[in-house]
């Protein structure tokens, strides 16, 4: 028990600072980008997805180490999952799909749940990352048909 309490705590830290650290690279090279804001909203959604499936990586991961060599439990009714059924139940868990064709046995229903609302808690962050992004992109370009001036023309 201590070991998949050591387990879920370093994998919600680590899940964090991803995604931290991958809208924080995305706030610093938005404005760099020479590309219309469109563009830039495609860059956000993909930088936010590639978070996501890091971090679905690194749960899958630590569910497949967890089961193969720790013996803390089982998905389904492999006595080891494959890291290919690892990473399907992560995908599953962390975005709370929840199919219910691969179901933890043993200690693994820990960290399952705590994958479920970490990914809920990620999954919000980036939408109201996404939302930050495309209101700030709006407001940046002027609406179609209008004459803006700049402040040089004042």
């Amino acid at each position: 028990m201590a070991l998949m309490g050591a387990a879920c705590a370093l994998l919600l830290v680590l899940t964090t600072l991803v995604h931290y650290e991958a809208l924080r690279g995305l706030s610093v090279a938005l404005p760099r980008l020479r590309l219309p804001s469109r563009a830039k909203l495609i860059v956000v959604i993909i930088g936010s997805f590639a978070a996501h499936i890091a971090e679905v990586a690194l749960y899958a991961v630590a569910i497949y180490a967890l089961a193969r060599w720790f013996g803390a439990g089982t998905l389904g009714s492999m006595p080891v999952p494959s890291l290919d059924m690892s990473l399907y139940f992560s995908a599953e868990t962390y975005s709370s799909l929840g199919y219910g064709d691969v179901v933890p046995h043993g200690p693994l229903r820990m960290l399952a749940g705590l994958e479920a609302l970490n990914g809920l808690l990620l999954i919000g962050w980036s939408a109201s990352y996404v939302y930050v992004a495309m209101e700030r992109f709006w407001n940046a370009e002027p609406a179609p048909g209008s004459s803006v001036r700049s402040p040089s023309d004042v």
